[in-house]
């Protein structure tokens, strides 16, 4: 649909203006006007530092023993303080994902006007267009995955038009470039920096940009090429890095794909790029009611939600798919590694700070893909499947290392090299279920696909490994009889022993968020091994440990415990959510399964919310969103991504980390809000997690009629719906296994037996038509 468009009528001044583009592992942000182009270009395996052995010195069980019998005492100073002495590790070459460099493009087109932009979600492709003296010039940019390059055709419908300088400008302090007489640049770079690394490693990068005009001449010098006169210039880009190569022949990647693509020509690689990008975008279409702004430049309908002018529910259709544009920009099947907590793009800010372009475990990565189900881009959650493979390798180390235990562990971030260890400060890097939570996303994989090779190949070996380490690693506790976690933190979040203000603590036994998801990973474990009909041992001591396991709290003040005892809370504005996981994304806590267990997470949500202090950065407002949208509150969830998208987001509709929370110096692009607002916008249109299929769960009253094609539902089922006033008109399902179901809309509910293949057309009273 022509609305799927992010529009513009004035020039990107700036980074947080431009617009990106990718192909799962080639990035770039497309900035300028008429005088200039920007390309900020990134590739998601351009990190610094490198691989390092674990350097601990805990005994392993012998103090976990320790450090246990001081919490359960209740002496929490000294068990943090054992914690830190032998559980924190010193900070190395951690590393962060870098900008790569600019392609700067200089015009000599002063005289301009009637200038535009914009990003067509339906092609992925920027277009830039202008007039000079009443003569069209154009300009279109694409990332393309079917060839591994970034192409831009610039064309001057007046003949000869067309003259630019293009140069390069490396963002790292290792950068050079060579620039040949047949308008080629060659270059070299090495990802390095002082503030994650030492400066001295990082991954070496290898590139070509080359220039072919029609027309006029092509000419480098000075270090840059020059267009001068020409009808029309084809600008080729590649780039390759040494990141999990070995030899030399990396080195010569990037002049193959040019020839290549010269060989093949711009037309035939735009098409290319177009259908390979197409059939996965396609496969949803999302109408949610007219909308009089849709002609509009996006970033005034931004200004205009966020002054509450008015309506406009095809905004949060255009943030929805491009949510989804930006997971086909971010993660293919091929992807090197997923993205990190700026997708595949870097605005140089983030690496700058304390947090960096790592792989944050406590939420952010995992709400990267949140939407990648649902949303019918199954491919693109492969990366990060893969990633969690190689990373529950390296966390077995980390498991003896630091706990003397089997299975393996993750903690709070990782890196591009597989960095399991706790993180360098106790208070928010003991999180030792940061690992299994990125791990859940194989089990939302498999029960959604139902693909059996999945779950026995790969899915259910790196869980039981995972149930491993818990099995191994967690302790009874001695006044209540349950299996606990412990010491961990609840993500980054603090408390009081009591309810009176007093010493603030990080660390305890048994919180809430990995008793959830310790409960989701031996429950997930024990029916695959009897799926799978393996391991009987094994599933005997799950159900065992089931048994064990302490029930979800509801504290004095009618919230859901954050903690296995009824802390005060230090921080009742705090941005984490963590202990509502089993609201969303899991499904221990349900509005018609556990209703007390449900109103108390209302109340968490509504405590949080009514703080005028609350730290409402991009990924809280989603998490918000998806939550109540669970809670079947379509008016909240609306309420929380209007939020969201008029004051979180950019001119780009990229959203952001506010100035002064969590470190941040400035406003700063975070991209798990983009693909949080879109999950929770899916969840608002349907739900699968609770054993039915739900139709409009969460409809707020703001997207009266609409229309939405191809989600999927867990089972292996797509989902077509329409709905006029608020009420069903008639709904589609493809299922694609055999199973049963229930439908559900509203109140009314019908049993549903699914034969793979058929499609079953339902009217609004749910009947089979």
């Amino acid at each position: 649909m022509d609305g799927m468009k992010l529009r513009y009528s004035r020039p990107a001044m700036n980074w947080s203006e431009g617009l990106p583009i990718g192909n799962g592992r080639l990035g770039a942000v497309i900035q300028g006007g008429i005088e200039s182009e920007i390309w900020s270009m990134t590739e998601v395996t351009y990190w610094s530092g490198q691989p390092e052995e674990i350097e601990s010195t805990s005994q392993g069980k012998a103090d976990l023993k320790r450090m246990r019998e001081l919490f359960f005492a209740g002496d929490y100073r000294q068990g943090e303080k054992l914690a830190q002495q032998v559980l924190e590790p010193t900070k190395k070459n951690f590393g962060t994902n870098l900008t790569l460099c600019d392609v700067k493009l200089r015009f000599n087109d002063e005289q301009g006007e009637q200038f535009g932009r914009e990003l067509n979600l339906e092609d992925a492709i920027v277009y830039h267009s202008y007039k000079v003296n009443g003569k069209s010039r154009t300009r279109e940019v694409f990332s393309s995955h079917a060839d591994g390059i970034v192409v831009s055709r610039i064309r001057s419908e007046q003949s000869g038009g067309l003259s630019f300088v293009l140069g390069l400008e490396g963002r790292t302090p290792h950068f050079t470039t060579t620039v040949s007489d047949d308008g080629t640049i060659e270059f070299a770079g090495q990802a390095t920096e002082d503030m994650h690394s030492d400066g001295s490693c990082g991954v070496l990068s290898r590139g070509r940009v080359k220039v072919v005009a029609r027309g006029g001449t092509v000419v480098g010098e000075a270090g840059s090429i020059a267009v001068k006169n020409a009808d029309e210039a084809i600008i080729y880009f590649a780039v390759a890095t040494e990141y999990g190569r070995s030899g030399e022949d990396w080195t010569r990647e990037s002049a193959r794909q040019l020839e290549q693509a010269i060989s093949k020509g711009y037309e035939r690689l735009r098409e290319d790029h177009v259908a390979d990008y197409r059939k996965l975008y396609s496969r949803v279409s999302l109408e949610l009611g007219s909308s009089v702004r849709s002609e509009l430049p996006t970033d005034e309908r931004i200004r205009m939600l966020m002054d509450g002018q008015g309506e406009d529910p095809q905004l949060f259709a255009l943030f929805y798919q491009y949510g989804r544009y930006l997971m086909i920009a971010g993660s293919r099947e091929d992807s090197p590694l997923p993205m990190n907590l700026q997708g595949i793009w870097n605005d140089g800010e983030a690496n700058r700070m304390q947090w960096s372009c790592d792989y944050h475990l406590d939420v952010n990565t995992e709400m990267n893909y949140y939407p990648a189900e649902t949303g019918n881009l199954a491919e693109c959650h492969v990366p990060l499947m893969a990633f969690v493979e190689k990373l529950s390798v390296a966390g077995k180390s980390a498991a003896k290392a630091f706990y003397g235990c089997e299975g393996w562990v993750a903690h709070v971030f990782t890196n591009a090299w597989g960095f399991a260890s706790p993180g360098w400060g106790y208070s928010w890097g003991m999180n030792v279920t940061g690992g299994l939570w990125l791990a859940t996303h194989l089990r939302e994989h498999y029960e959604f696909g139902l693909d059996s090779e999945f779950l026995r190949k790969t899915a259910y070996p790196v869980m039981k490994e995972a149930a491993a380490f818990f099995l191994d690693y967690m302790s009874v506790h001695p006044k209540y009889g349950w299996l606990v976690t412990g010491p961990s933190n609840s993500p980054e979040n603090s408390f009081y022993i009591g309810e009176e203000e007093s010493e603030v603590h990080h660390l305890s036994m048994g919180s809430t968020m990995d008793q959830m998801l310790v409960r989701d990973l031996f429950e997930f474990c024990l029916t695959s091994a009897e799926a799978l009909d393996t391991d009987p041992e094994f599933r005997e001591k799950l159900k065992q440990s089931i048994s064990l396991l302490p029930p979800l709290q509801i504290g004095k003040r009618g919230q859901l415990q954050e903690w296995l005892e009824d802390y005060g809370e230090a921080q009742p504005d705090h941005r984490h959510l963590s202990h509502l996981f089993g609201l969303y994304p899991g499904n221990q806590v349900t509005p018609r399964g556990t209703p007390d267990l449900s109103a108390a997470a209302r109340t968490t949500l509504e405590n949080r919310m009514g703080r005028s202090d609350l730290e409402d950065v991009e990924f809280t407002l989603a998490m918000i969103a998806a939550s109540f949208a669970r809670l079947k509150d379509g008016a909240n969830a609306h309420k929380q991504l209007t939020y969201l998208i008029g004051r979180l987001c950019f001119d780009n509709l990229f959203t952001f980390s506010k100035a002064g929370i969590a470190g941040a110096e400035t406003n700063i692009f975070v991209a798990d809000g983009n693909f949080g607002g879109t999950a929770a916008i899916a969840e608002m249109l349907l739900q699968s997690h609770a054993g039915e299929i739900d139709l409009l769960p969460a409809l707020p009253e703001q997207w009266k009629t609409g229309e939405v094609t191809g989600l999927r539902a867990k089972g292996n089922a797509e989902v077509d719906i329409a709905w006029k006033n608020g009420s069903l008109i008639e709904a589609r399902i493809k299922a694609y296994a055999d199973g049963q179901t229930s439908l559900r809309h509203g109140k009314q509910t019908v049993h549903l037996d699914l034969e793979q293949g058929r499609v079953y057309k339902i009217d609004s009273q749910l009947r089979i038509v």
